[in-house]
């Protein structure tokens, strides 16, 4: 399983690489973070690891501090979960996680996606019973019984752990992430290379020929919507 993460991983079309994008989406993912579960990282270990991966994606520190002071605030934006599930170009399956203060006016921005793809979305639960719901932890070291025998301990339902070139990968349901988080923290991993909740497709589906331009441009549109914060999908791209 964590080969075929990885391969997705490599292929999978993530949100745009400008700084400006990336810094709305770890902002709003903070500030729902903080919202939830409390301001402070040491007793909210979802907002601690979004902090993580935000630094790692070299966030500012600015613009972390602003997301947790306007959770604080509790005025301005109240930004929901809105997921969205389809069938794109070549007949892939897609699902989008969005960030949203306007429910209304993110299904239309994308449902157009879709439809100027020639692609269909679908209804909720349409294609998400295809993929795993993931909770996946990446780190140093060349123990996996240990960390495996630490994993069941805290009652985490371990679907794969794996070792290769010095890197524990574990999976798990995403239901378990704090259970699964916590008990790797007590047995010694101090950094975590992936520490992420992923939607994971059970297969995948070629896109080439005359789907993969319209593939792309879907990619692109989904991309340039500011409420878009993850894009998962089962599409096996040609290599380049």
């Amino acid at each position: 399983m964590g080969r075929a993460y990885q391969n997705r991983k490599d292929s999978m079309a993530k949100t745009s690489d400008a700084k400006a994008k990336v810094y709305s989406k770890y902002g709003r993912e903070i500030y729902v973070c903080a919202k939830a579960g409390g301001f402070d990282p040491t007793g909210n270990l979802a907002l601690r690891g979004m902090i993580e991966r935000a630094k790692k994606d070299q966030v500012p520190t600015h613009v972390i501090d602003k997301a947790i002071e306007k959770a604080k605030g509790g005025a301005g934006e109240d930004f929901a979960l809105a997921r969205y599930e389809g069938y794109g170009p070549g007949n892939c399956m897609v699902i989008i996680e969005c960030l949203t203060d306007n429910p209304n006016r993110t299904f239309g921005d994308v449902r157009l996606c879709f439809t100027k793809t020639k692609s269909k979305i679908g209804t909720q639960g349409s294609v998400s019973h295809m993929f795993d719901h993931s909770a996946i932890f990446v780190f140093s070291g060349e123990d996996e019984e240990a960390a495996l025998e630490a994993l069941m301990e805290a009652d985490v339902d371990v679907a794969d752990i794996e070792k290769e070139d010095g890197k524990i990968s574990v999976f798990a349901p995403n239901t378990d992430y704090f259970k699964a988080k916590q008990a790797l923290i007590e047995m010694g991993v101090a950094e975590f290379d992936v520490d992420e909740i992923q939607f994971l497709a059970q297969n995948t589906a070629p896109v080439g020929g005359d789907d993969l331009p319209m593939f792309e441009k879907f990619m692109d549109m989904l991309n340039d919507l500011d409420d878009v914060q993850n894009v998962y999908h089962n599409a096996e791209l040609p290599e380049s």
